[in-house]
């Protein structure tokens, strides 16, 4: 392993800012953004994303200038990897991230990418991008490696540090050096990929695995509604055995789970198979807002309420308890149904700033609802109970409990 590293992080996100706060402690970092609001708020020691909480450190220069890299010998990119409206992966950002550190790179300098693509990404697009604007040759004068993020924002429990780390590489002897580096800041261990598109891989079905196994309790969860069944209850029945998988019905958004089986389904059906479980599964997932907006119409009409004209609060916006994330967030979703059909919609979420559609505190608030839903499980909730509901509810309470984390609710999904 090299006496001296300057790593560059290329990203500073949810991925990006915990590895160059970890990485720091070892080694100078730099690290930079192209939003010089973001990078101005590193500066002085505030995250923004309300992710990182103690984000002091005299190791790192955060920046937006491109040159600051100039004499970095590690590079590692943690750029976001979306997907198109159409579903269809876009690497733009990541070449564009690639494009810009190429003519930075010098002899025996490393590369390592860590956002999420398809197997082939690195060695058939990075790579090739690498040589031809560095104008220097791959595992001849610079060297690249994988090693897939595994970051549970808004979760301590799985930190980058608690979790095991895949790391690949074009060569055994950098792998050995990029093991080294990453056993540094990872307690939980490093484990050594057979190859790149492995680990490109196994990054996505990481994710596509639990994609699937939720459209199933999605799917049980709608088969369940049309039998009058609560699908809660037939899961902590069918859980009593050892070897039932514990999966629950739920909003499927984020950047990972809700992105990358269109990664997968992409190169698959450009190597020639059309993969129908995934693409099924993805399309029973994104039903599931649609679900729940007909069943507030449905549990408003019990009650004797309309949809029109109705004021409805929703408690949590971002895609995840615990975090302020709302990448690819469905309750989005729910919002844009229930205001389709004429619906006021006020929304609160702890983690997110009060604007047009969101308020502060309901409860500290004198306005009345007509339904009430709780979307997100944010550890801000769990102590509400129905009294406190009834405060804020026009008439009789109309209660749905998306996540399933109240006793007593209207409906739950």
């Amino acid at each position: 392993m090299q006496k001296y590293y300057k790593i560059g992080i290329v990203g500073l996100g949810y991925v990006g800012l915990p590895l160059a706060l970890a990485f720091s402690k070892y080694f100078k970092v730099i690290g930079f953004d192209i939003d010089p609001l973001r990078v101005d708020s590193l500066t002085k020691s505030v995250d923004t994303n309300c992710d990182q909480k103690n984000i002091i450190n005299d190791n790192i220069n955060y920046s937006s200038k491109i040159s600051d890299l100039s004499e970095c010998n590690i590079y590692i990119i943690t750029v976001p990897t979306p997907v198109s409206l159409n579903n269809v992966p876009d690497l733009s950002i990541l070449e564009k991230a690639t494009k810009m550190i190429s003519p930075l790179i010098n002899k025996n300098d490393i590369v390592i990418y860590e956002s999420t693509v398809y197997p082939g990404v690195t060695e058939e697009i990075c790579i090739p991008k690498l040589e031809e604007f560095s104008n220097m040759k791959h595992n001849k004068d610079f060297f690249c490696a994988y090693s897939p993020e595994r970051i549970s924002p808004g979760n301590e429990k799985y930190s980058l540090k608690n979790v095991v780390k895949v790391v690949s590489a074009c060569n055994k002897k950098v792998l050995d050096e990029v093991v080294l580096l990453y056993d540094k800041i990872i307690d939980a261990g490093v484990y050594r990929a057979p190859s790149i598109k492995v680990a490109e891989a196994s990054k996505v079905i990481e994710n596509i695995q639990r994609d699937v196994n939720i459209a199933l309790m999605n799917e049980l969860a709608m088969m369940f509604d049309k039998m009058d069944i609560e699908t809660s209850q037939v899961l902590e029945t069918a859980k009593t055995k050892w070897n039932f998988l514990d999966f629950k019905p739920g909003l499927v958004g984020g950047h990972c789970i809700g992105v990358d089986p269109y990664y997968l389904l992409h190169k698959s059906i450009k190597s020639g198979y059309q993969p129908n479980l995934l693409s099924t599964s993805r399309d029973i997932n994104n039903k599931i807002p649609k679900f729940i907006v007909k069943k507030t119409i449905d549990t408003l009409n019990k009650f004797d309420k309309s949809i029109k004209e109705s004021n409805i609060l929703i408690f949590g916006y971002t895609f995840k308890e615990n975090c302020s994330d709302i990448r690819n967030t469905k309750v989005k979703d729910i919002v844009l149904g229930l205001e389709s059909f004429n619906a006021k919609v006020d929304i609160y979420d702890p983690y997110l700033k009060k604007n047009n559609n969101f308020i502060s505190n309901p409860f500290l608030l004198k306005k009345k609802y007509d339904a009430i839903l709780v979307a997100v499980a944010h550890n801000e909730f769990l102590n509400y109970t129905n009294n406190d509901f009834k405060q804020i509810s026009k008439g009789k309470l109309v209660f749905l409990d998306i996540k399933g984390i109240y006793k007593e609710s209207k409906w739950k999904l």
